[in-house]
Parts: structure tokens; sequence; C-alpha cells
């Protein structure tokens, strides 16, 4: 028989794995493979014990250089954020392709985002697209997957690629920030600030023709906006790769059109432009 304080207990259960908390912690540490009933804490662990760039590079990109041991080694807690910010443009500079920018993004140690979530979420889709969409940051299910929108609000955004014509074999799919926040919270400036040279050179390398600013967060990162997205969006605005200069265009993210879908109507518009765009 069920009772209120175990439905309770459900609910909390229910509200907690919805945040995104998947464990507990006390406030003794605990070597839980020391075998029941143990409370010793363990060792703390010191840099001498933590194994160098070459060995936790595994199989995403081999040995690193000296010059790549320099920008990515130095763990994020001992740099403070305007050389975090630095070692990121630098790292980001280093690599030639996409696949040495994901392999730079692997090892860089500059975000504490990294320690928190369970992978990096680089890319979706094709590279070789000329539409390139941003959001904000993983979520729960973008974080377990390790690809970027494949929640509820991805297969909306599915959904709105297909009523004009695209799939994820025609679009190339991205965040700002590629590691999850604790609890789906909303990426600090600092941590938007170390992701975005990453960002930056993944459109660069990504060339596409046209750029999708997902919600407010990308459109005022991406964008330098600092109104709001129901004023940006819909308004094509110049985009600087790097290289050359394309369209941009900043739409409503399907997260919020979850919560709000009397909104869908600008979002088609939005879409349509885009549309239109990629006809030309």
């Amino acid at each position: 028989m069920t009772t209120a304080r175990d439905q309770a207990a459900r609910e909390l259960l229910a509200f907690y794995r919805e945040a995104g908390i998947d464990a507990l912690l006390e406030e003794t540490p605990l070597d839980r493979f020391a075998g029941e009933g143990a409370t010793t804490a363990p060792a703390p662990r010191t840099d001498s014990a933590r194994p160098p760039p070459e060995r936790r590079a595994g199989a995403t990109g081999g040995a690193l250089s000296a010059r790549e041991r320099e920008v990515v080694g130095r763990p994020a807690l001992a740099l403070p954020p305007e050389a975090a910010v630095m070692a990121a443009r630098e790292a980001a500079k280093i690599a030639a392709t996409l696949a040495q920018l994901r392999a730079m993004l692997e090892r860089f140690e500059g975000c504490a985002l990294r320690t928190t979530a369970t992978q990096l979420v680089f890319a979706d889709g094709n590279p070789q697209a000329r539409v390139m969409f941003v959001g904000e940051a993983p979520g729960r299910d973008e974080d377990i997957e390790g690809l970027p929108f494949v929640g509820r609000s991805g297969k909306l955004l599915d959904r709105m690629m297909a009523a004009i014509g695209l799939d994820r074999s025609s679009a190339y799919i991205a965040n700002v920030v590629p590691w999850r926040p604790p609890g789906n919270r909303t990426p600090t400036p600092q941590e938007s600030a170390v992701c975005l040279p990453f960002t930056l050179r993944q459109i660069e390398l990504a060339d596409p023709d046209i750029l999708v600013c997902l919600g407010s967060p990308s459109t005022q990162t991406l964008l330098n906006s600092k109104d709001g997205i129901l004023k940006t969006r819909g308004r094509w605005l110049p985009f600087h790769t790097g290289t050359r200069e394309i369209r941009a265009i900043a739409t409503l993210h399907p997260a919020y059109l979850l919560r709000q879908p009397v909104q869908k109507r600008f979002a088609w518009r939005d879409f349509l432009a885009i549309k239109k765009a990629l006809a030309t």
C-alpha cells in the first residue's frame, strides 16, 4: 500500500532526475569500493597521481605535442578566468580541422564543466552542410548520448527542420558550450567565454553559408546582441567567421517553444526565411 510519504518520496526523486541529479553526496567521504561499512576517507588526489595528458588522450588524438600540452594540459582550477580564455583561444587556433578541434576539446582542461559532465557533446549532422544551428548547452539526454539536441527539444528541432526540407544529413548542429552544466543550469558568463573560442573556430572550419542561433544565450554570445530574443529573432545579421562574412539569423529555442507553443508561429516565419535564403 502506497502511503502519502512514499508518494512524496517518489515525486522528490522524479524531480531530482528531471533536474539532472544522478548521484548523492554525503558530508564524509566514503570509499564504496573498500567493502561494506568502510568509513575511511580516500587519500586526496595529488597532481603527481594525475595521469599525464598523453595517457588521458586515449583514442581521440594520441600523443600531444609540446605546444598542445602547454595550452590544453593546465587544470581549470589552476587558471584564473582571463588565463583560461587565453588558453582556449590559443588551443582553438591550433586546430586545422574539425576532428582536431574535437580532439583538442577532449583534452582541454580550462573549463571546469568537463569535470561534472559525462562526456563532450561536440556536434551532430553534416559539417559540409550550408546551414549550421547553434544552441546554448547540452541537457541530460545530450550528456548521455554525446550528441546535441536529442531530447524533447531536439525532436522538435528535427520536425522544424523537416518542415523546410532539412534533416541531420543536410544541417550541422552544435552548442556554444559543449559540456552539460550541472542540473541543466544556465552556463555562467565565464564558462561561455572559455568555450566561445572553440565555437567560433568550429563555425569557421564548418564554413556554413547560414548560421542559425537558437535562443537568446546563443544569439547574445555569437551575435553580440543585448536585446531579447523576441526582438532579435527573424532579422538577418552579418557574421564574420574569421575567413568570410556570412548571414546569421536568430530564432526561438525549441525548449522555449515546448513551454510556449503559442510562439511557434514566430519560429515558423524564421524557418521560412531560412528556407528562402537556402534557395538562393
